[in-house]
């Protein structure tokens, strides 16, 4: 499978982390390494297992440190 962003395999290991860090923001994601959240989503939904992923998603859905603009 061919990954949309060219981004070596440290840098998916980074992004990563940083998705699973509460304190965190997607808009920190996107300042670093270009990606906008939905990025994040599916590159998320391609590196891990589908079971963690879903405790990903459903950890970060509507949590309001993961965007600036609500906190």
């Amino acid at each position: 499978m061919k990954k949309k962003f060219d981004l070596n395999d440290e840098q998916v290991d980074r992004i990563i982390e940083m998705a699973w860090e509460d304190r965190t923001p997607f808009d920190a994601i996107t300042d670093q390494f270009g990606l906008k959240e939905q990025d994040v989503i599916e590159l998320m939904r391609r590196e891990m297992k589908r079971s963690s992923f879903n405790l990903w998603r459903a950890r970060v859905q509507g949590r309001s440190t993961k965007h600036r603009k609500s906190r």
